[in-house]
């Protein structure tokens, strides 16, 4: 690269790289860096270089036969001309000193307009055919805000039920682009999940899901890449029955089963660790297993733990507190003071552990009980005992149906309250 005064004006002469000959003529480029300064002539002279370089790599791109790349490189090259990208529709409604800037700005190619950047500037490139599953691919992209402070077991439960969806839409419908989707075409979706609830393999509420996060990924594409299009997704979700929630372990249950000697040691040292953890505290289990040694803190005067969004991502900004620890779940904390290195990436397999094993041993109180519900134990104990609403949302990590003035109670106070009822 040289810098050359010519007249009163330094230009930069190079010559072009033959990667380059296909898109650019001229052997020996010529680029006025508009200064008679040496020393800001050099400094420009790089960046002058680059942008250059930039608009050849998007010629480059814009002559494959790839529909996507070409249709990306446009959206690339208008950038560097200094426009947006705009579809041709668009653009011959632009007014015409704004129309004329993008005809004057097309580059030459021997001696005739550069018909890359002619389609980039004037929006004749065609938009690619987006299947269903190459939207889910940008799809990632598009919603990774939705990611943010998550760890990477609580991303990949987020995309599962996502994939879940999308493989089975393809698997019924097949992978259409989407905008060839069409009102049939959801209604056969539903169909499908209508004869599952019928046949008693789902629930109304499963099936509503799939829907749903179909239609997350469909609304997303379509906003973020400015697609315009008129989705059918109304009316399509399912009337769902009463809300099941867990029954709670009953206390006397709890003493005389789950807390029996023996009960729990065909569970490995890590799983009863947790289960015996939330006896006494009603966290969630992927919350006890996300403690570490920095948020399980024995020697404090009061020993608690502290839910904190430590390399994940936490429920709600109401699922950040502390929690005393009493009875069987100080104990527990004791042999594990640095937390549960085995679950601590995946919690799902936690659940699925602990609840074979109870369902194996005859532990479950009845079948509509789980590991769960040692949490709603602890609720209702407390609620027993009178504990205050606000310290039981506290403890649990719940909304308060109000504002919250103040701090709450003490660590000291709640610890009082809670060892009434720790078994």
């Amino acid at each position: 690269m040289s810098i050359v005064k010519r007249g009163s004006t330094f230009q930069l002469r190079r010559r072009v790289p033959h990667r380059y000959r296909d898109v650019e003529p001229r052997a020996v480029i010529w680029i006025s860096l508009h200064t008679d300064s040496e020393t800001v002539a050099r400094s420009k002279a790089d960046r002058a270089w680059g942008n250059l370089v930039e608009a050849w790599e998007a010629r480059l791109a814009g002559d494959t036969g790839d529909a996507e790349a070409r249709h990306a490189a446009a959206h690339e090259l208008a950038r560097i001309r200094g426009f947006r990208y705009l579809d041709v529709g668009l653009v011959s409604r632009l007014p015409s000193e704004e129309l004329l800037a993008r005809v004057e700005a097309i580059g030459a190619r021997r001696a005739a307009p550069d018909p890359v950047e002619a389609s980039a500037l004037l929006g004749t490139v065609p938009a690619p055919s987006l299947t269903l599953e190459k939207a889910l691919e940008l799809y990632w992209g598009l919603a990774r805000e939705k990611t943010f402070g998550k760890s990477e077991d609580q991303i990949r439960r987020w995309k599962n039920p996502r994939l879940k969806a999308v493989r089975t839409f393809v698997e019924i419908v097949g992978n259409k682009p989407v905008e060839a989707i069409t009102r049939d075409d959801m209604l056969d979706f539903r169909q499908h999940w209508l004869e599952r609830i019928e046949a008693g393999e789902v629930t109304p509420n499963s099936a509503n899901k799939d829907l749903i996060h179909l239609g997350d990924v469909l609304k997303t594409v379509n906003t973020m890449k400015r697609l315009g299009l008129t989705l059918p997704l109304g009316e399509l979700s399912f009337r769902e029955g009463e809300t099941r929630t867990r029954p709670p372990f009953s206390a006397a249950w709890i003493r005389s089963r789950l807390l029996a000697p023996g009960a729990l040691s065909g569970l490995n040292d890590e799983a009863r660790g947790l289960l015996l953890g939330m006896v006494n505290t009603g966290y969630r289990p992927s919350e006890g297993a996300g403690l570490t040694a920095k948020t399980i803190r024995l020697d404090a005067a009061v020993p608690h733990i502290a839910i904190e969004p430590e390399g994940r991502q936490l429920k709600s900004a109401y699922a950040k507190r502390v929690i005393p620890l009493t009875g069987v779940s100080l104990e527990a904390f004791k042999a594990f003071p640095d937390g549960f290195p085995r679950y601590r990436e995946s919690s799902a397999g936690l659940s699925a552990t602990v609840n074979k094993y109870l369902k194996s041993n005859g532990l479950l109180e009845t079948p509509a009980h789980s590991f769960y519900s040692l949490r709603h134990a602890f609720e209702d104990r407390m609620l027993a005992a009178g504990i205050d609403d606000r310290i039981r949302r506290d403890l649990f990590g719940h909304r308060l149906d109000r504002e919250r003035y103040g701090k709450g109670a003490s660590l000291e106070h709640v610890a009082r309250l809670v060892r009434e009822i720790a078994l």
